[in-house]
């Protein structure tokens, strides 16, 4: 019966891939549950498929101090629900030809599940689902495997000058605010973690009101309506989390050298820069593109790599979060060139603050972005990480439609002055990992 079964769902997943979706003028619908919970959902009936993100306010910037707690803590769900063990619950799902994925973020925890719409294939992947969302198990062995696991990961990544640089980056441009932590703990905080503080933590943020919904796929509103209700039938009411603390501007200029055996320097530069929803987000997103967000094409691409072969990469990025995250250029280099390569960097970005791009380079981003921008958006699994990041950072609900728009409508002396008025060259972070 088996064989039968997934027989069927390879021919029906064929036809998903040789169907032409279509989501332009989808709209996204929005409503609250009965407990609190928030749902957006977009009706998508080109494919036999429904993809269901549940988004918690539950990331790391939670952790408090004991880091790692989050992310211990939705890796958990699945390991054990209703008395099932995590190979039962991953075998259930497989037997239907379902997807089950999760992970934690600073700001976020999540659970995804992706599955044909026919009722006899959603309904016992959802049956799935709602048994790891309302009633894990949290198992002692599989707590304790899961932690020496991270451990060793922790504890690996101090081979790492990648991962060195990152957090310290982290820890001097956020000091003590909950982003400065890696989500996935440190040696300190893992010794201190119990099993008790991973149940306390799911008790606390994994409830209705702290909950955002992004829904996408052949469904009507009234079956997308009563699928949610089902699901969340036995998740508790509770409350949505608290706000998190501002982050504060850096004062000063900081910088970090940590002496590292390699033949290879990694320097970051950066600052807090801009949060979701922020009013300069699409002119500061337009601008870093030709700064350093373009590839091959960027500023600093140019002038480190084409013009003096000091990197093979060089980036620089915006990473809006619930409160500002970090802008944040970096590049790998030879120890003896760091210098060299850091000292191009601050005087691109200073002429870069003071002049912004020219009009070729900003018509040039502009026709990027916005001519990629559908491939963003092309697939059910796309869309419905969109809506729940529209949901859980409270943006518009016309966000995707006016994307392009907003894109457009940057110019050149609205970039000089959001730059001007938000990066500060004398005040950023730089952190060199990489030989004495």
């Amino acid at each position: 019966m088996r064989v039968n079964v997934n027989f069927k769902i390879l021919l029906m997943l064929v036809s998903v891939v040789m169907a032409l979706p279509s989501y332009a003028e989808s709209s996204i619908e929005h409503w609250v549950t009965s407990k609190g919970a928030r749902v957006y959902f977009m009706p998508v009936m080109d494919l036999p498929m429904v993809d269901v993100r549940l988004v918690f306010d539950a990331g790391s910037a939670r952790d408090k101090n004991k880091a790692g707690v989050a992310l211990l803590t939705n890796g958990m769900l699945s390991e054990g629900a209703a008395g099932l063990s995590a190979q039962t619950l991953a075998e259930n799902f497989e037997a239907v030809g379902a997807q089950f994925s999760n992970g934690a973020m600073k700001d976020m925890a999540w659970l995804s599940l992706r599955s044909l719409s026919e009722d006899k294939f959603i309904n016992p992947s959802l049956d799935n689902l709602k048994r790891i969302l309302s009633k894990p198990n949290f198992p002692k062995k599989a707590f304790k495997r899961e932690m020496e696991r991270l451990k060793t990961s922790v504890l690996a990544s101090k081979q790492s000058p990648g991962t060195i640089a990152q957090q310290a980056f982290n820890q001097a441009v956020y000091g003590d605010h909950p982003y400065a932590l890696p989500t996935e703990g440190t040696e300190q905080s893992l010794n201190t973690i119990r099993l008790q503080d991973l149940k306390q933590h799911y008790k606390r943020y994994y409830v209705a009101r702290n909950l955002v919904v992004a829904v996408v796929g052949k469904l009507t509103r009234q079956q997308a309506e009563r699928m949610v209700d089902k699901l969340l039938a036995d998740l508790p009411t509770g409350q949505r989390a608290k706000a998190i603390a501002e982050v504060k501007p850096l004062a000063r200029a900081k910088t970090v050298k940590i002496d590292f055996p390699s033949s290879q320097s990694h320097v970051l530069v950066g600052q807090p820069g801009i949060q979701r929803g922020d009013a300069d987000y699409f002119t500061l997103y337009v601008a870093n593109h030709p700064f350093g967000g373009s590839g091959f094409s960027s500023r600093l691409m140019d002038e480190v790599r084409e013009k003096r072969g000091l990197a093979y990469s060089v980036y620089s990025y915006f990473m809006p979060m619930r409160r500002p995250g970090p802008f944040q250029i970096g590049l790998q280099t030879k120890n003896d060139q760091a210098a060299q390569a850091l000292d191009i960097l601050q005087r691109e970005l200073e002429r870069y603050v003071a002049d912004g791009p020219t009009a070729k380079e900003l018509d040039d981003s502009q026709k990027n972005i916005t001519g990629g921008f559908p491939l963003r958006i092309d697939s059910n699994g796309k869309l419905v990480e969109y809506l729940s990041m529209i949901g859980f950072y409270d943006l518009p609900r016309d966000y995707l439609d006016k994307f392009i728009g907003n894109i457009r409508r940057v110019d050149q002396v609205s970039i000089q002055k959001a730059l001007k008025r938000r990066i500060h060259p004398d005040r950023m972070v730089t952190v060199i990992v990489g030989g004495a």
